[in-house]
């Protein structure tokens, strides 16, 4: 067997928008940064419409940004969150957030920050990552009204991450996260797991 390897890349204008960007106090400018990632995503017809980014909980440091990349490293399991959280745990050298290899804690508590709740994908993933906190614009029936297919989740899906200590903040800044989402389709942006 050949030996394969596989990497992740974002193209550099994230990093372009990221900029100097080194702390986000307020929630809302946690997510104001991803939803510029989901504008220029939709402008440069990149691949599908949502982002995310990793924050030291407390400081409001940026620890990682993402974008969707399922459509172009032809990876289904590339979402935004996923990638988010693996360069988050590249980047601080942790397998868990919040945790060394030896299983003590750091000091610091990471969030999430995603432009649509997770799919049920992303939502598995989650517990698992070190995440203290989940922080969400769009919901996932605004994802699947433009035909996004966002899998079997429970019902209510918050209760699952909240029983395991992860606190989940919904619909900040959602007026324009939908509006995104609705761009994109206006667009004719491809959608690629349709129900």
């Amino acid at each position: 067997m050949n030996h394969l390897s596989f990497s992740l890349q974002l193209p550099t204008w994230v990093t372009e928008i990221v900029g100097d960007t080194a702390y986000c106090p307020q929630p809302e400018q946690r997510m104001q940064l991803v939803l510029e990632l989901v504008d220029r995503t939709i402008d440069e017809r990149f691949g599908g419409p949502f982002a995310a980014a990793v924050f030291d909980q407390h400081s409001g440091l940026l620890i990682s940004a993402a974008i969707n990349l399922v459509l172009p490293c032809h990876c289904s399991s590339a979402h935004a969150e996923i990638v988010a959280l693996s360069f988050a745990q590249q980047q601080l050298g942790q397998a868990i957030l919040g945790q060394t290899d030896s299983g003590e804690s750091d000091g610091h508590h990471y969030e999430l920050v995603s432009s649509t709740e997770p799919c049920s994908m992303c939502l598995g993933a989650i517990p698992w990552s070190g995440v203290k906190r989940l922080t969400c614009a769009a919901r996932d029936e605004d994802a699947r009204l433009i035909g996004f297919d966002e899998g079997c989740k429970p019902q209510p899906w918050q209760h699952s991450l909240q029983q395991r200590g992860i606190e989940v903040v919904t619909d900040l800044l959602r007026p324009q996260a939908v509006r995104q989402l609705q761009r994109y389709a206006a667009t004719s942006g491809v959608i690629y797991n349709g129900c």
